[in-house]
């Protein structure tokens, strides 16, 4: 474009119609436009709708942050709303502002740190049980075991003494097939709708029951009101909880997942978390009052390069409420536009050595400052997710102790295929081996 005409002007891309929705097939599609026609391309969806696939981290921040009132949740979301009713992850709007005002006091650090007893608890049960495993030389299903982890935590984090009294009572956790089904389909969906009687049965007596002695997410979602005075009602409530149950316990049990396997392939990288960790001690009995447990920076750079890798969610959308520029670029009102931070994060153009896992470009040498990174885990702006530090922190805190006791070791070299469902799952569970310390 000249210097003398700075109207704004088409993006490049192909011809015809292209279809781009959360399936397998839209990866290297969407690779495959980038190559030819750059950061930012812009196509015909079906229905003749005006699409364009976003991969300029200066047009991606523009779009989240900057000119993030222009923009509502795209395509793609239906399937989440009916999994997860009309929670934070979902709303647009008004209802969205609400919510998210409502909610985010919950995870202040303040409150967040009430929770590591708990993490550290719940991690202490994975030292006990991997015991077992080193002793008789099984193969540990670290998927599993991730996917099992979190969701207990999550759950005890949301329900406190109820998670005993309420959810596991007869011995059987309604949720489990959460983490011992990876599909997302409609039967889930009906698996999820048939809990929300317990939930409101959960709600009901906590209404009417005095607060309870230590902290947990339910207390402070009862608690939180809006502009008005005025609190979540029941079907808001069951909305939010869902949203945090599932989408709290996918975030860290992927994560983890994909974390372990980069681990076990990286020795070196191992010790030196254990060294790290060592400062709390073997059990971590008392460090829940010592402040830096939250920084623990390596383990920071391990989790950030692991999340490099593998994004919990490798694409997403937005719908432009109106006519706007990005880039240069006309953007017409009711265009669809996708980012994809799996294929971001590893553009050669944007970090040496892309598919390399190294912990060291989020340190303090690393190519980029903090927030002039092109990586969006959990997205940017005011979107950017409510419970990165409780994730964060929970994860720190389950590498740190379990390292402390044992290294893990790949089963073989077979690169687990990536299941580019709603989250990015391994294809098949990682399985390790375990050796104690």
């Amino acid at each position: 474009m000249s210097l003398v005409d700075s109207s704004p002007i088409d993006p490049p891309g192909p011809p015809g119609v292209i279809e781009i929705d959360v399936v397998p097939e839209a990866l290297p599609r969407l690779q495959a436009l980038r190559a030819e026609y750059g950061d930012i391309v812009g196509f015909t969806a079906p229905k003749g709708r005006r699409a364009f696939f976003i991969n300029d981290p200066g047009a991606v921040r523009q779009l989240l942050v900057r000119q993030h009132p222009k923009y509502r949740k795209g395509k793609g979301f239906e399937r989440v709303e009916m999994l997860l009713g009309n929670g934070l992850i979902v709303s647009n709007g008004d209802v969205w502002r609400r919510s998210r005002t409502m909610i985010q006091p919950s995870f202040s650090r303040q409150n967040v740190h009430s929770l590591i007893e708990l993490m550290i608890d719940c991690t202490n049960r994975k030292v006990h049980s991997w015991r077992s495993v080193a002793a008789t030389g099984a193969t540990l299903n670290v998927t599993q075991e991730m996917s099992d982890f979190a969701l207990e935590l999550i759950l005890r984090a949301i329900f406190g003494t109820e998670y005993e009294t309420h959810i596991v009572n007869d011995g059987d956790n309604p949720f489990a097939f959460l983490s011992q089904d990876a599909t997302r389909d409609l039967s889930v969906v009906m698996k999820l709708r048939r809990l929300r009687e317990l939930l409101l049965s959960i709600i009901a007596h906590r209404r009417e029951a005095a607060q309870p002695s230590s902290y947990d997410f339910l207390s402070m979602y009862l608690k939180a009101t809006d502009k008005k005075g005025e609190s979540f009602t029941d079907r808001e409530l069951l909305d939010e909880l869902m949203t945090l149950i599932v989408a709290g316990y996918e975030t860290s049990a992927g994560t983890l997942n994909w974390c372990w396997y980069l681990l076990a392939h990286n020795p070196d990288v191992q010790d030196q978390l254990q060294q790290e960790a060592a400062a709390y001690g073997t059990d971590y009995a008392g460090a829940a009052d010592d402040p830096a447990l939250a920084n623990m920076p390596l383990a920071q750079q391990v989790l950030d390069e692991t999340l490099r890798l593998y994004p919990p969610v490798w694409l997403f959308s937005r719908r432009a409420l109106q006519d706007d520029i990005l880039q240069d670029y006309r953007i017409p009102e009711g265009a669809n536009l996708y980012i994809s931070p799996l294929i971001m994060q590893r553009t050669a153009d944007f970090w040496a050595n892309p598919d390399a896992f190294d912990p060291a470009r989020f340190g303090p040498d690393g190519p980029y400052k903090k927030g002039e990174r092109p990586f969006i885990p959990f997205s940017l702006g005011p979107r950017r997710c409510l419970g990165e530090y409780f994730s964060f922190l929970e994860m720190k805190i389950h590498l740190g102790m379990l390292l402390q006791h044992f290294r893990v070791e790949p089963l073989d070299d077979v690169e687990p295929e990536l299941d580019l469902g709603i989250n990015l799952r391994s294809q098949n569970d990682i399985q390790l081996t375990l050796e104690k310390r």
